[in-house]
């Protein structure tokens, strides 16, 4: 073999190795590239109990309620299904019912969806952009830009 030739064959075995190494992790990573599942998306999956995922959605009005110990359960939603969550601990400032949430956990044996963490969405304006298709599909989403584009700029009458 010439000089050459083994030159090709070994950069030929590097490329064909750093290949498969790089689907080996996109393989792996998955289902964890999603930033969250809705509601739909758990009931579709079948995801088993135990299984640490990100359930997003709406938080459902009149949804929510404090237990003993701090202990908060309220219900997460697309529109066109809920899961019941519960979580232990202090929520974030910005979260409140009809509004956007990420909860991060796993189901439980019943259903019920157990957070350790909660993330609220973070302005009036933001809306991840799967609960937005979500809510368009299930006829429950509120574009608010035609109204805010007909407020005066200063704010109200003078």
């Amino acid at each position: 073999m010439t000089r050459k030739r083994r030159r090709l064959v070994l950069i030929g075995g590097a490329v064909c190795v750093l290949a498969i190494a790089v689907a080996l992790m996109l393989n792996a990573f998955r289902d964890s590239i999603v930033f969250f599942n809705s509601p739909s998306d758990v009931a579709e999956k079948h995801i088993a109990p135990g299984t640490r995922i990100r359930l997003g959605g709406l938080v459902k009005t009149d949804s929510f309620v404090r237990d003993d110990n701090l202990r908060i359960h309220f219900e997460i939603t697309d529109g066109s299904r809920e899961i019941q969550v519960a979580y232990q601990g202090v929520l974030p400032d910005l979260f409140r019912e009809g509004q956007g949430a990420v909860a991060e956990g796993a189901l439980d044996g019943g259903g019920v969806f157990n957070a350790d963490t909660i993330l609220a969405k973070h302005d009036e304006t933001y809306m991840p952009k799967e609960v937005a298709d979500a809510l368009k599909k299930t006829g429950h989403w509120k574009d608010d830009s035609a109204k805010k584009a007909a407020l005066p700029v200063g704010g109200g009458a003078q």
